[in-house]
């Protein structure tokens, strides 16, 4: 057996990927969070609106900014392994990080002595993305209960009663 073809975790890879990984994590905690308030003002803002289509905005809008957080993500990951020229240049970098974050793998590999650092960028994909689905599904399921309310209201009988609410992305103050 060729002895350079053995892996030793060292501390530095294990320090590197630990706060790498928080690093993604904090990203998105806090990108998360502006999602949600920024949701949440856009569907105050269309509430008085009797569109069937406007109040999916929210929702749009939460998966276009949920898409731009996991780029920036990836390339912080992908700024690393070019800082520390684990791959041959950005964009290798950042192909790399992405498939690795989105667990579909790559051609490419890291180093040996680097080779914690792939399974910890999918981990920190996996965590990333449930996140994503969670916030997601909480403004889905918002869009949905509005506009069940809302054709119930347009099957029962006429009478005056108060207009239909628009739905409101609720996430903490």
């Amino acid at each position: 057996m060729d002895p350079t073809s053995l892996y030793v975790m060292s501390v530095e890879e294990v320090a590197w990927g630990s706060s790498l990984v928080a690093i993604t994590m904090v990203m998105h905690a806090v990108s998360m969070l502006l999602i949600l308030r920024v949701t949440r003002e856009l569907a105050n803002r269309i509430e008085s609106e009797r569109s069937h289509i406007l109040p999916v905005a929210p929702v749009l809008t939460a998966a276009w900014m949920i898409t731009l957080t996991h780029l920036a993500e990836v390339g912080v990951w992908a700024g690393f392994f070019s800082w520390k020229g684990l791959l041959p240049n950005g964009s290798i970098s950042y192909s790399f990080a992405l498939l690795s974050y989105t667990t579909l793998g790559s051609e490419y590999y890291l180093p040996l002595h680097w080779r914690l650092l792939e399974g910890m960028l999918a981990m920190a994909g996996l965590m990333t993305f449930a996140w994503s689905t969670g916030v997601l599904l909480t403004l889905v399921q918002v869009f949905q209960d509005w506009h069940l309310k809302r054709w119930s209201r347009e099957r029962m009988p006429k009478s005056p009663s108060a207009p239909v609410d628009a739905p409101s992305a609720k996430g903490p103050d």
